[in-house]
């Protein structure tokens, strides 16, 4: 019978298979044919590379014990480093020649040259190593999160510095690590109205980032009526609905989408219209329940969780990967305004895929060290009871061979009597 981890681990690889077949199927375009033609195909791409990497990563990650960081005291634990180092990165990003421009945002650092080199996402470093670090604290301060100045004033100081870091360049990504760390600050012992109030905040500042930078208030606006700047802020949402009305149930067929020539962003952001144009509704369909399947099994890791570190940090995981798959469904079918997210594992994006893969196996590895611990114990369970007999055996045997010494003992001063009394006489 699988064991949840497993399941975890297989609908997360359906995703990732999905995804690279989606990414170079939309990926496909009039100018890029002849380079196809030339050699230049779906198994020496690079999204290939970072898919197997991804895959690979996902098992590797499985065999590692994440509860050991628990262990390790404050300056000690390597999970504090990584996100300040990846905070370090993000850094980087805002110096001019260091940060790599695409589509207006500088949200990439390149090493390399631009031709040879690998691009990769420094926000998504913090996304995931701040659950760890986030997990650890609750875990270690649950008794006393609830007080401002002992357990709660030291990690808003680093969610506040995570979020004001990669808002300006990236509001979407800012808005869910702000949303799973105070979710996993109430888990962990924070008061509900201490978390309100901290919503209420980030709230407020979204809404004014959202209102005074030019090109966010115009897709607010597109939101309400895209219809009314169709060539501008609307295009998008305009012609992702187009491409899920194309699609219908069946689907046109894998390749061959006609909204990918026109829908920007067709691998990353954008990528579920086109998906659901060639593949239809079961399609759709699919990616959902594949989704629901990872964050299914992954409940029941926390249920089956013996310590609260472990269950935080898988909650934080769940809930990273739940609510970015949550924004872009509902940014693609225009339930909210546009906003630059991808979906998990689908996607293209070699930073995401690896580190979803990587954050998920780790989940599905607290999964099997709770498997392998309830079989040694029901493997020492006999052996138990097997030596608690064994005490019992020599218990009785000691108590029959006390009251037979305690008779023979009892007879021999009966007889001495009885002589006694003789001799008298």
């Amino acid at each position: 019978m699988l064991r949840n981890g497993q399941v975890l681990q297989g609908a997360a690889l359906g995703l990732l298979a999905i995804g690279w077949v989606m990414v170079h199927s939309a990926g496909v375009s009039l100018e890029g044919a002849s380079a196809q033609t030339a050699g230049v195909g779906w198994m020496t791409s690079r999204h290939t590379l970072y898919a197997l990497l991804a895959a690979i990563t996902l098992l590797l990650a499985s065999r590692i014990d994440v509860r050991a960081m628990y262990h390790h005291h404050s300056w000690r634990n390597p999970l504090f480093w990584v996100v300040i180092v990846s905070l370090g990165l993000v850094a980087l990003t805002m110096v001019p020649g260091l940060g790599v421009q695409v589509n207006g945002a500088t949200r990439w650092l390149r090493l390399g040259n631009a031709e040879f080199g690998v691009q990769f996402q420094p926000s998504e470093l913090v996304k995931w190593s701040l659950v760890g670090a986030l997990a650890w604290w609750g875990a270690r301060r649950s008794a006393v999160l609830s007080d401002l100045r002992l357990g709660l004033l030291p990690p808003l100081i680093l969610i506040g510095l995570c979020c004001g870091l990669i808002a300006p360049q990236d509001l979407g990504s800012a808005a869910l690590i702000g949303m799973v760390a105070l979710c996993l600050l109430l888990a962990a012992g924070a008061r509900v109205w201490q978390v309100g109030v901290l919503c209420l905040a980030g709230v407020g500042a979204v809404t004014a980032l959202a209102v005074t930078t030019p090109y966010r208030f115009r897709r607010l606006t597109a939101f309400l009526d895209p219809w009314a700047d169709p060539a501008g802020a609307g295009y998008h949402p305009i012609e992702a609905m187009t491409a899920f009305a194309h699609g219908g149930p069946w689907g046109t067929g894998l390749g061959n989408s006609v909204r990918k020539y026109y829908l920007p962003e067709d691998t990353t952001d954008f990528l579920f219209p086109i998906l659901t144009e060639e593949l239809g509704l079961l399609g759709a369909a699919t990616v959902v329940v594949l989704i629901v399947a990872v964050l299914w099994s992954g409940w029941a890791v926390i249920r089956s969780s013996t310590d609260l570190f472990s269950r935080l940090f898988t909650l934080g995981v769940l809930l990273t990967f739940g609510l970015q798959a949550l924004m872009n469904l509902a940014v693609v079918t225009s339930l909210v305004p546009t906003k630059g997210i991808a979906l998990p594992l689908i996607s293209a994006g070699g930073t995401g895929w690896i580190m979803t893969a990587f954050a998920l196996g780790l989940v599905a590895g607290l999964d099997r060290q709770t498997h392998t611990a309830s079989i040694d114990l029901a493997e020492r369970a006999p052996q138990a009871s097997v030596s608690r007999r064994r005490v019992e055996m020599r218990v009785r045997r000691t108590g029959r061979d006390r009251a037979a010494i305690g008779g023979l003992l009892a007879g021999v001063i009966a007889a001495r009597q009885v002589e006694s009394a003789e001799a008298s006489r």
